[in-house]
């Protein structure tokens, strides 16, 4: 797979993570203002099936208390502030559903990486139940949506939930396979860590024809070094830093 468009050179990581509340609507909202065209995010299921938009798996960092996504209803969770840990400003913000999500990106014109992050053995529902919104609800207006995952069993459930949309593959440390895996999976970029990323493997991928989108990359010269090696796209906290000086 290929993908369809030129992706930007800037992503906002959980929307602008560090500027407002991770993954929620204010969130979103204040990456458009800042500049971004495109927000990563991630999606996790509630006990009762609905994809929400959480990073941690259990929700005490930053929605108000103890308690895992995968135990809670959504009624639940919604009840949770998650903006209040980052700032007065955000009291009373929640943990917003992918639906809710897709409704305020399609308002303020963002494209997205989403993200899949299944709890253990619900990998295949997450994606199918993640990327049923996707499709029902994704505005036409809008790149389609960039589906990644470190979990290979939830990509290859995207693969054949919906071939259409293309995937990219997480990774932390470059695995020897991921040659391997990125063509079984039929994916379109490769998602590495700053941390250790070797440029050879970069040149690599783009000479076979992959994107790469590199995480969390929040130091302005970092970033431009990294674009001007041939990476494709930064993903940070801190996207007004980097999109002023690039």
């Amino acid at each position: 797979m290929r993908l369809p468009y030129t992706l930007p050179k800037v992503i906002g990581h959980r929307g602008a993570a560090g500027r407002a509340p991770e993954n929620t609507l204010a969130g979103f909202a204040e990456a458009a203002r800042l500049g971004v065209t495109w927000v990563e995010f991630d999606v996790m299921l509630s006990a009762d099936g609905v994809p929400v938009v959480h990073h941690d798996h259990d929700l005490a960092r930053t929605a108000g208390g103890p308690g895992r996504v995968a135990e809670l209803s959504y009624a639940e969770i919604a009840e949770r502030d998650a903006g209040s840990w980052f700032g007065p400003a955000f009291t009373g913000e929640r943990v917003p559903s992918l639906e809710a999500v897709v409704k305020e990106l399609a308002r303020l014109g963002l494209g997205a990486n989403v993200e899949i992050k299944p709890a253990p053995g619900l990998a295949t529902q997450t994606a199918v139940s993640a990327l049923s919104v996707l499709r029902a609800d994704w505005p036409d207006s809008l790149d389609p949506p960039l589906i990644s995952s470190f979990n290979r069993e939830a990509l290859a459930a995207a693969q054949d939930w919906a071939p259409e949309l293309p995937r990219g593959l997480l990774i932390e440390r470059v695995p020897e396979d991921w040659r391997d895996a990125l063509a079984r999976l039929d994916c379109a970029t490769l998602h590495p860590s700053r941390k250790g990323l070797d440029l050879a493997v970069v040149d690599e991928a783009k000479a076979a024809g992959f994107g790469v989108a590199v995480y969390t990359v929040n130091d302005p010269e970092e970033a431009r070094h990294l674009l001007g090696a041939g990476v494709d796209a930064v993903i940070t906290d801190l996207p007004d830093d980097i999109l002023e000086r690039i």
